[in-house]
């Protein structure tokens, strides 16, 4: 600073105050004040933001009381943790200093923090109407979780309890893969962590080194609502959002909301909960495993009983495939027969007429009529062969049919397919449980021949059971006979 200037008539009446330049008695403001406030915090309302081009922040803190000009320059405003708005109640640490070009004083922010839980609920209630008006927390955004994920990534601080009740809770219940991205969750440099830990886990690709998780959990252990900020913050909840890979927010106690949770697939009220949503028990899905499989194997039996039972009631309505075959037999000769002389009558007749027809004719017109009626009866001739020819076909055709599905369900062929039938000492098949006795004798035939048993026996062979006398070729048995 210069020295005072000697005084002169002006300060004559004032001989011992200095006299200063407006420069120099703003610098000497500046450092009085710089040197008395060098280090504040000041509590007060937001009023007057505004954003420049520069990055920097301008606003004025007020109260009931008085204002006070504030600026936060652009490299302190990218670090803040808590983005001032209007409206909002502050708490700044700054230093007090000068602006002499406007004769104005005002505080140089270094860091700023919400006033108390008040204003945190507030700026939270706030940002979430705006993130719930773009429509990041939509019930039909959101992806179901899968039933048994192979690789489940986890998002939190890898020496806090919570990593250690989330393995203990997967082992206890199914086993997977764990593949942990550590992180800061609580602090300033939290929030940013945090989301590049949720970016990360989706831009691994399937099959590299680094296993892609089918599920992402995000867990942090509980605390107050200024420790669980970093979870309410907005790049947080839009990368949750943006998440293509199903995501599970644990962040706190059951009572502890977190605007994650809004954004998330699946809130669970603690880590350890998360763990149990994330994977089924394993011992419960082995046993419903195992409960499902006796039901299919009942279900078949089932099945196979009643197909069993329907065949064996075609083959009693069916009677003796032999007769069948030979009726078939019999009625297509009887039908080529009748076809043959049919042909016969028809050339004759066809004859007689020509024969009537040509006796009233002039020779020369007897010569014409022949020739006519020759190339008539052989037209009618060639067409009578090829009628007779497609209508022994098509009974011919008939009959492999029909011959083909009696052998299908032929006796030799059903016991050839591991089937047998029970016979009892009369010769009369055994149909029903209820008619088998204790001691009976039974005959057991199978496709290859027959063998002796008595029914609840003990011990040796019973003896071979009387078989009933075959009747003779054309002898009358009074019906059909049986299938078997």
């Amino acid at each position: 600073m210069n020295e005072p200037a000697p005084p002169t008539e002006e300060t004559a009446l004032h001989p011992n105050l200095p006299v200063f330049s407006v420069s120099e008695i703003s610098a000497a403001i500046k450092r009085t004040m710089e040197g008395a406030y060098a280090r504040v915090r000041i509590r007060g309302e937001v009023s007057g933001l505004r954003r420049p081009g520069s990055g920097h922040l301008y606003m004025d803190l007020k109260d009931s009381g008085g204002v006070i000009a504030a600026v936060c320059w652009r490299g302190v405003a990218a670090r803040l943790a808590h983005a001032p708005e209007d409206g909002m109640e502050i708490i700044v640490t700054g230093r007090i200093t000068t602006y002499g070009p406007a004769s104005k004083y005002q505080v140089v922010i270094e860091d700023i923090e919400p006033a108390g839980e008040g204003a945190l609920l507030k700026l939270i209630e706030e940002r979430r109407k705006k993130l719930a008006a773009e429509g990041l927390f939509d019930e039909e955004s959101k992806r179901p979780l899968p039933f048994l994920p192979d690789v489940i990534g986890v998002v939190t601080s890898p020496t806090g309890a919570v990593i250690r009740d989330i393995l203990h809770r997967l082992d206890h219940r199914f086993p997977r893969h764990v593949v942990i991205w550590p992180v800061l969750v609580q602090g300033k440099a939290a929030p940013a962590q945090i989301a590049a830990a949720i970016a990360g886990f989706n831009a691994l690709a399937a099959g590299g080194p680094v296993a892609r998780p089918d599920l992402i959990i995000v867990a942090r252990g509980g605390g107050s609502i200024e420790d669980l900020m970093a979870f309410n913050e907005e790049e947080v909840v839009r990368a949750a959002a943006a998440s293509a890979i199903p995501l599970i927010s644990a962040v706190g106690h059951e009572t502890d909301v977190t605007l994650i949770d809004f954004a998330a697939d699946m809130r669970a009220p603690t880590p350890s909960a998360a763990a149990e949503m994330a994977v089924p028990v394993r011992m419960e899905l082995a046993a419903q495993v195992a409960d499902q499989g006796r039901r299919l194997d009942a279900t078949m039996m089932r099945g196979i009983e009643e197909v069993h039972a329907r065949l064996a009631q075609l083959w009693r309505i069916a009677g003796d495939p032999g007769r069948l075959v030979e009726e078939t037999a019999q009625r297509l000769d009887d039908r080529g027969e009748r076809l043959r002389g049919a042909g016969a009558a028809l050339i004759a007749d066809a004859r007689a007429r020509f024969a009537g027809a040509a006796a009233g004719l002039r020779p020369r017109a007897l010569m014409l009529s022949v020739g006519h009626g020759a190339e008539r009866v052989k037209s009618l001739a060639q067409r009578l062969a090829r009628e007779s020819g497609r209508l022994l076909a098509d009974r011919a055709a008939d009959l492999a049919r029909l011959s083909g599905l009696l052998a299908s369900t032929s006796y030799e062929n059903t016991l050839a397919r591991g089937f047998a039938v029970i016979r009892d000492e009369a010769g009369a098949m055994v149909m029903r449980a209820a008619a088998a006795r204790p001691g009976m004798g039974v005959e057991i035939g199978f496709a290859d021949g027959a063998v002796p048993a008595t029914i609840g026996a003990k011990g040796g062979p019973a003896p071979r059971p009387k078989r009933r006398a075959k009747p003779k070729d054309g002898a009358a048995d009074g019906g059909q006979g049986t299938l078997l």
